[in-house]
């Protein structure tokens, strides 16, 4: 049987949908099912039936069960116009839109107007088992985004989420299912949404994986104590010095015959360079200090091993040196084994005026006194350690002690005391440098502080010593937390290999270890600062309506910046004419927003 011709009255297919021909021309003039009409050529459309067709409305395209006809024309070639008339008994418009629809449904029949295909068996059981499986898809997909708008989700529905988790981390900038819930794809949405639908926690911090520092526990096995030669120090007395809790020591400070010894934590002793402990240090560039606790770059077994104190025999790298009028001279350094104490600041601060910690302190008071006088710094500004502990969060001061002064100085005075064994020896070191701002100021309230402390340059790592303008020293290099920085551990193994007169690292090769170190050292120091103010405003939400005492540090044209010793934190608020430097203000939280890290306050006062 040949296809019907487009003549008037005849239903075609036009770009998918029914259209009726009104007449015929040069052009063919349809009429659409919208009422609206084209003019075409006869490629444009496909004629299902001569006609006459009436209406749109006569239209159905529901279709029984055609089972039964399809196994009959099994290995039959039927033409379009006897498909209708087999399956669905006549061939009239209507049944010719129906026979259309059967083959685009594509099951038991496929095609066109012009060719036919009767499916196998097989085909159709292949193609119903797939039109299942998706069925049950979109029907747990509609189920999930359900549970997602009602925050109910459940474990099964987190790798689904974790497209957003991406743009929350900011990984990735696009999300389908963002797009679905019409929310747009930026970190801060994305953690909102996260935490509405349930996956975040309200309160979750996201800092160290937004920031690539979401490390889990070093698994590398730790060797043993290698068997050398050292410089049995263990009849002298030795504290490790640090805040209570404490579980990382690893310096301590002795005195003997007028010489100050710093000892610092062996750890080069088990960490050679390039060795897998070392590449894995290097990666991490520092420990990284949370609230929640603290993630380290290298394993906790290997502290629990040469944390000074946590085993009755400590190996050290010994720095002894004297001070005289504030400089560091005389030094010597060797490998040691020591007996330490751990103390707490508080507990020696009760201490101070005994021995040795009179003579210790006689003489850092001396070092600080000279670096003062070379135009160190010298800032106070509120200080607050957080931790979040048993779920609380802990705000605690690090408070200005005597004790600590003593310690702080002396592992300063140790750092000199290697730049210049370094220098002396010509060994390859990191020093650290930091330039002088373009004016010196004595600041003496907190705002001139803080406003000096916008002048400072960052420090920074080089392979020639130079001035400190911070410290106040001509040379220094950081050597005394081999255990908590990379770079502290790359001093300590060039020193170590001089000592025991193996080869040394060449400068070309001490940058080159360096070289990606400061990127992620960077990167640690603001994950901690994020992650620190993350949990100062959790604890504002917590309280809900927290008022305190701040002090104004700077002015702007429609803010203050308003600085909070309680939190050690600085804000901007709405500025009031009356309002002058270091003057005090009674604020209250009002509005805190942990995905963008923001927060306002209403000032209620003016003291």
């Amino acid at each position: 049987m040949s296809m019907p011709s487009a003549r008037e009255g005849a239903l075609v297919l036009y770009k998918s949908q029914p259209a009726k021909v009104v007449s015929v021309a040069d052009k063919i003039e349809l009429s659409l099912a919208d009422g609206s009409s084209k003019k075409v050529r006869p490629k444009d459309f496909v004629v299902l039936h001569e006609g006459p067709f009436s209406s749109f409305s006569d239209l159905d395209a529901t279709i029984g069960d055609v089972e039964e006809e399809w196994e009959l024309l099994q290995g039959e070639s039927p033409s379009f116009s006897e498909l209708a008339e087999i399956v669905l008994g006549e061939f009239t418009p209507k049944t010719a839109w129906q026979t259309w629809q059967l083959l685009q449904a594509g099951l038991h029949f496929s095609g066109d107007t012009e060719s036919v295909q009767i499916n196998t068996p097989a085909y159709v059981a292949e193609q119903l088992e797939q039109r299942h499986a998706a069925e049950a898809e979109k029907a747990a997909h509609e189920a999930f985004l359900q549970r997602v708008e009602q925050g109910a989700i459940t474990e099964e529905d987190r790798p689904r989420l974790a497209e957003v988790e991406r743009v929350a981390l900011g990984v990735n900038e696009n999300s389908a299912l963002l797009k679905q819930f019409n929310v747009d794809a930026s970190k801060e949405n994305a953690h909102t949404f996260l935490i509405r639908c349930g996956y975040w926690h309200a309160e979750y911090n996201p800092w160290p994986q937004r920031n690539g520092l979401d490390w889990d526990e070093l698994e590398i096995g730790v060797p043993d104590l290698p068997d050398e030669s050292r410089v049995d120090m263990t009849d002298i007395e030795a504290w490790a010095i640090d805040d209570e809790g404490s579980k990382d020591p690893d310096d301590a400070i002795s005195l003997v015959d007028g010489k100050l010894w710093v000892h610092i934590a062996d750890v080069a002793s088990l960490v050679r360079v390039d060795g897998h402990l070392d590449l894995a240090a290097r990666e991490r560039g520092a420990n990284l200090y949370l609230p929640e606790g603290v993630k380290t770059m290298l394993p906790w077994k290997l502290t629990e091993q040469l944390g000074l104190g946590l085993q009755p025999i400590s190996p050290a790298l010994s720095i002894g040196f004297r001070v005289n009028d504030g400089q560091v001279e005389d030094v010597e350094i060797c490998l040691s084994s020591i007996k330490v104490a751990r103390d707490s600041y508080s507990a020696v601060n009760e201490r101070m005026d005994q021995e040795p910690f009179v003579s210790i302190a006689a003489m850092t008071m001396a070092f600080r006194e000279r670096r003062h006088a070379n135009d160190a710094a010298r800032l106070d500004l509120p200080e607050r350690s957080v931790r979040l502990i048993d779920g609380e969060v802990v705000l605690k001061p690090l408070e200005s002690l005597a004790s600590r002064d003593m310690v702080t100085d002396a592992m300063l005075m140790a750092g000199e005391a290697v730049s210049l064994f370094a220098e002396q020896n010509d060994i390859a070191i990191p020093y650290v440098v930091q330039p002088q701002p373009e004016e010196l100021r004595d600041p003496q309230t907190l705002s001139e502080m803080c406003a000096y402390r916008r002048l400072f340059k960052p420090s920074q790592t080089a392979l020639q010593p130079g001035r400190h303008f911070g410290l106040g020293l001509d040379r220094y290099t950081r050597a005394t937390s081999p255990l908590r920085r990379y770079s502290d551990l790359l001093v300590h193994q060039q020193i170590r290999a001089f000592l025991t007169d193996k080869p040394t690292l060449t400068g070309d090769q001490v940058a080159e270890r360096l070289a990606g170190v400061d990127s992620v050292s960077g990167k640690v120091r603001r994950t901690e600062r994020q992650s620190n103010l993350h949990w100062k405003l959790v604890m504002l939400q917590r309280l809900g309506d927290w008022q305190g005492e701040a002090i104004v540090v700077a002015l702007e044209e429609r803010k203050v910046v308003v600085l909070i010793p309680e939190l050690a934190m600085e804000v901007k608020v709405r500025r009031q004419e009356e309002m002058t430097l270091d003057q005090s203000v009674t604020l209250k939280a009002r509005e805190i927003d942990l995905t963008t890290q923001e927060a306002f306050f209403q000032v209620l006062s003016l003291n």
